[in-house]
């Protein structure tokens, strides 16, 4: 009797362990690392209820198949999907679907299908597609050498360095990319200035303000501040949003225009001279003169964003419209929220006639009794005087240390100042040498 139980118990056991569903094992991965890096990847793909046991990864579907799919042709030679969306400066319409339907992204059905596997030219899917990046964080940029005198290295092409990635030149004398931020007279960032000296400091100001940068007998240019407050320090993030430039009887606008979300295709630089606006036609290279005394030459230095203003005999001024990108909002903790992205002004100066008096933020450190006033030694060096250098609007020459008249002075102190012969006390000095005191 003990051992009939113990059959029946043996049966019963078989029937019920026969009876209960299997758990489908994982598909066989797909191999395909070279046409399908993303299926590649993908693990824990299980085999569907009708081959529980055994079954493939299509690489070009990425879903488990019963039976072992045909080699299939790289995803370049599929059509391209069909909700891509056009490039915004094509007025054409995009091509019609192909004629066949697209394999639906979501797995097969549970319940068995005697239809075949998806054919091999099937459109491999992308399954929850990252948003689009920030165009502001694109791949670093390239530049040329664009002076004929150096014919080893005209028309040769650079990449940005790192330090900026998206606004550099080459500096043709030693075949390079360089930073226009990184050279004497330069504002850039948060604005972090590089005076005639070649010291570099900071001067923060206050944001919605204006404060003079140079003041000289002919030449004035005030900065517009714009910033976001931060609440841990006591003062304001800032950057240089627009400048207004008086020389002789004329004022030139030059300005960087609110925007919420940056495109480097998008021209979002404003210039007017003399209450007129310019239009400048498009393309890097293209060049509006205005017929005046002394006469305004405005060149592209690239397709949008970025301009060379030179008054002749005056000044010579590199302006580029940049953003706040994400990037750096979280490493300098900027809070910059998606309704504005801060665009602003990075801008590098060269002046032709200075007087010894010359003053203003940047305009003080090339004055023949400068001294600079900035601590040495610290991480980040700040230049204060908000009330020395403020003024009441972009075009007024109220400041404390305005000296406009416009008329040049009878001497200068820094004619062509970037490429003047300086000796140095260090015995370091010849061409292009500036000299730190």
């Amino acid at each position: 009797m003990a051992r009939l139980s113990i059959c029946l118990l043996v049966i019963f056991l078989a029937i019920v362990a026969e009876a209960a569903p299997q758990k489908p094992k994982k598909a066989k991965k797909c191999r395909d690392k070279k046409n399908y890096p993303v299926c590649f990847k993908t693990k824990n793909l299980y085999c569907p209820t009708e081959c529980p046991r055994d079954c493939y990864v299509d690489c070009a579907t990425c879903t488990p198949v019963c039976s072992q799919p045909s080699k299939s042709p790289p995803p370049s030679l599929s059509p391209p999907p069909t909700t891509s969306t056009p490039p915004p400066t094509i007025s054409t319409p995009p091509p019609p679907p192909p004629p066949t339907s697209t394999t639906p992204w979501s797995p097969p059905p549970a319940t068995p299908s005697s239809s075949t596997p998806p054919p091999a030219t099937t459109t491999p899917p992308t399954q929850n597609p990252p948003p689009p990046p920030d165009s502001s964080e694109s791949a670093p940029k390239r530049a040329r050498c664009r002076n004929r005198n150096y014919a080893t290295c005209y028309g040769q092409e650079y990449t940005c360095p790192s330090a900026c990635p998206h606004q550099c030149e080459v500096d043709c004398t030693i075949c390079k990319a360089v930073c226009n931020c990184d050279r004497p007279g330069a504002v850039c960032q948060d604005p972090r200035f590089i005076g005639g000296d070649g010291i570099t400091f900071y001067f923060h100001g206050k944001k919605d303000r204006d404060f003079c940068i140079v003041a000289d007998s002919n030449l004035h240019i005030n900065a517009h501040f714009i910033g976001r407050r931060n609440e841990k320090l006591t003062r304001d993030f800032t950057w240089v949003q627009s400048l207004g430039i008086l020389f002789g009887t004329h004022k030139l606008f030059i300005g960087a225009q609110k925007t919420a979300t940056w495109d480097d295709s998008v021209d979002r630089l404003s210039l007017a001279i003399d209450g007129e606006p310019i239009y400048l036609p498009d393309g890097e290279g293209m060049k509006w003169k205005a017929e005046i005394s002394p006469s305004v030459t405005i060149t592209r230095s690239s397709d949008a964003n970025a301009v060379v203003i030179e008054a002749e005999d005056n000044f010579k001024i590199k302006a580029a419209v940049v953003p706040i990108t994400q990037k750096d909002s979280r490493i300098h903790n900027y809070g910059i929220a998606s309704e504005n992205c801060f665009a602003h002004l990075d801008l590098s100066f060269k002046f032709y006639k200075l007087s010894g008096d010359v003053n203003g933020v940047l305009g003080q450190t090339y004055g023949s009794n400068y001294v600079s006033r900035v601590k040495m030694g610290v991480l980040m060096p700040v230049l204060g005087g908000e009330k020395e250098f403020a003024s009441s609007n972009i075009f007024a020459t109220d400041c404390a240390v305005a000296r406009f008249s416009g008329q040049h002075p009878s001497s200068n102190s820094s004619e062509n100042f970037e490429f003047a012969n300086l000796h140095c006390a260090s015995g370091i000095d010849g061409r292009g040498v500036v000299c730190k005191r």
